[in-house]
């Protein structure tokens, strides 16, 4: 069963070591002493309870920041390397939608995801997203990106495979 709360200083501190590899070596993070010098990502105060920390038992396999915008919820997620692939990401997001929902009713949830990350893009559409629009190029801390939108439609219907 997968239990999640307010991300804490020390899962921040955690997830900011968290070291991915190949392609996805992009997603590795600044320490976190670094962000809070620097005011981004875990390290922004004015985000400090977007953060929520995932567990399942005892071990901390995911985060997501999911942010109120004027007319939509941003939801922002990443998952522990040592275990990317293994459905995860749709559960937590699955959880992420519920919390968002509670939060931010009637505002409908979108999310942003790297045009060539196809493990991620696949995720998000066994949890519900779909891709709107054209690919939009955004500046990131580590330069500009290309990016999908996905948008949650909550009247598709996931197809699970046979176990």
């Amino acid at each position: 069963m997968i239990t999640y709360h307010i991300m804490t200083e020390s899962e921040k501190e955690e997830i900011s070591s968290w070291n991915y590899t190949g392609e996805y070596q992009i997603y590795n993070m600044p320490s976190y002493k670094e962000q809070l010098k620097q005011g981004i990502a875990f390290g922004n105060p004015s985000c400090e309870k977007h953060f929520y920390a995932y567990y399942e038992e005892n071990k901390l396999i995911g985060f997501t920041n999911i942010s109120e915008e004027a007319k939509e919820t941003f939801i922002g997620i990443g998952i522990a390397p040592a275990i990317c692939g293994m459905g995860y990401g749709q559960k937590i997001l699955q959880i992420a939608q519920s919390i968002a929902n509670t939060l931010y009713p009637n505002k409908p949830l979108y999310l942003e995801v790297r045009t060539w990350n196809e493990r991620a893009i696949r995720c998000y559409q066994k949890a519900g997203f779909t891709i709107d629009g054209e690919i939009l190029e955004q500046e990131t801390m580590i330069g500009t990106g290309r990016f999908f939108r996905m948008i949650y439609d909550p009247k598709v219907i996931l197809v699970h495979p046979a176990p």
